[in-house]
């Protein structure tokens, strides 16, 4: 399994669901569908990691293998797009995340 850095704005869009997607380098490591990757966040500006991880599969790649629309154009040779889904994803429920006036307007699930 790789372990891959991945900074602050974007391994917390991955952890919080909205970044379903990674732009990667192929140049030093083989990636693959259905392969599981640990993403670490990695601050860039005091060059260390938060300690801070998360386990994500590769679901499809986009690069000069499997191309789509004009990736053969705009995407380098040696780089791929992984469409990436979380393992394990932490379930949540969204009234216990609303400020307590909407989730006693609207009452809470037991």
């Amino acid at each position: 399994m790789h372990k891959l850095k991945s900074w602050p704005e974007f391994f917390q869009a991955i952890v919080a669901g909205k970044k379903t997607h990674d732009l990667r380098s192929l140049l030093d490591r083989e990636l693959e569908v259905g392969q599981h990757l640990i993403l670490q966040e990695y601050d860039p500006f005091t060059g260390e990691y938060t300690g801070d991880e998360v386990e994500v599969e590769i679901t499809y790649m986009t690069d000069y293998r499997t191309p789509c629309a004009f990736s053969s154009a705009v995407l380098a040779k040696g780089y791929t797009i992984l469409s990436i889904k979380l393992v394990d994803a932490p379930q949540t429920d969204v009234l216990d995340e609303l400020p307590d006036t909407y989730s006693d307007r609207v009452g809470r699930r037991t």
